[in-house]
């Protein structure tokens, strides 16, 4: 990897297109709790259920809600990326990388192996391009 791709600057920079990949899921998923602003949120579940065929409605009262709370969890944790790449980073840049890092990772993993496990499997490809984008090349320290 180039250094300046390693740098400390690129790496702050960096958290901050993971805090948008992360982030961005938030009002697209919140916008799935009432029918009339559903369709983002319908598309994207259909898309990652693979293939598209239309099966994800946002019918259910059920799915409506944990659209709320997904929304709201995947907005928070996309602010919080950006204001430890903006706030914290000069002050400890590997103790934030590291926790991005286990953050994106943990996620990675449940996520996975609940769409596995739900009958999803095609979700878990989808996963890996996020987790590759989110990632990008926070997987090594930045050299000063």
């Amino acid at each position: 990897m180039p250094h300046s791709f390693s740098s400390h600057r690129f790496h702050r920079f960096w958290l901050k297109v993971t805090a948008l990949v992360v982030g961005s899921f938030g009002p697209v998923f919140t916008l799935g709790t009432r029918a009339a602003t559903a369709g983002p949120a319908r598309f994207t579940l259909d898309l990652l259920s693979w293939p598209l065929d239309g099966s994800s409605t946002f019918a259910a009262p059920d799915t409506r809600f944990l659209s709320a709370l997904t929304g709201g969890f995947l907005a928070g944790w996309g602010v919080m990326i950006w204001l430890l790449a903006g706030r914290v980073y000069d002050q400890a840049p590997e103790d934030v990388r590291k926790a991005v890092l286990g953050g994106v990772l943990t996620w990675f993993v449940l996520d996975s192996a609940g769409s596995v496990a739900s009958g999803n499997p095609s979700n878990a490809g989808f996963n890996v391009l996020v987790l590759l984008l989110a990632v990008g090349p926070l997987w090594r320290p930045a050299r000063a």
